[in-house]
């Protein structure tokens, strides 16, 4: 009777040391599944914030162009710098470009010799980022 006692009492304590831990395998498997969560969760929000970046340089060339082709219909002339934009109360500042961080990057595209005045300041037709990052659609940022 003894010997059956002391035998289940061995049992007893296993049970309890196996309920009590996790094995190595377990823990890897877990510490796996939390990694690979992670840098999925990783990837869709550094995507989300490139889609809100390239969001925002959409809005901005929209209204800069839009407002470069007003100040053209004002003073039947091209603004020759962004600044004139500002100083002639068109916009309020100039934009961050989203993709450098900066007002001066914009790479500014020149409007044609006007042929029935040759002689007559060309001024800015066009405006692009100056980024030369690719955009999630593989397009470059600098040529939209």
């Amino acid at each position: 009777m003894g010997r059956n006692t002391v035998t289940g009492i061995d049992r007893i304590r296993r049970r309890r040391a196996w309920a009590n831990g996790f094995t190595l395998i377990e823990l890897l498997v877990v510490v796996s599944l939390i990694v690979l969560l992670a840098s999925v969760g990783m990837t869709q929000y550094r995507t989300s914030v490139t889609r809100a970046q390239e969001a925002v340089l959409k809005e901005n060339l929209f209204r800069m162009r839009d407002v470069i082709d007003q100040y053209y219909a004002d003073k039947q002339q091209h603004p020759q710098t962004l600044e004139d934009l500002v100083t002639g109360g068109y916009l309020r500042a100039i934009p961050k470009d989203p993709f450098t961080g900066s007002v001066d990057t914009w790479q500014i595209i020149q409007a044609e010799p006007d042929p029935a005045n040759p002689a007559a300041d060309l001024g800015i037709y066009d405006v692009k980022s100056g980024s030369q990052k690719t955009a999630l659609d593989g397009s470059k940022y600098s040529d939209w």
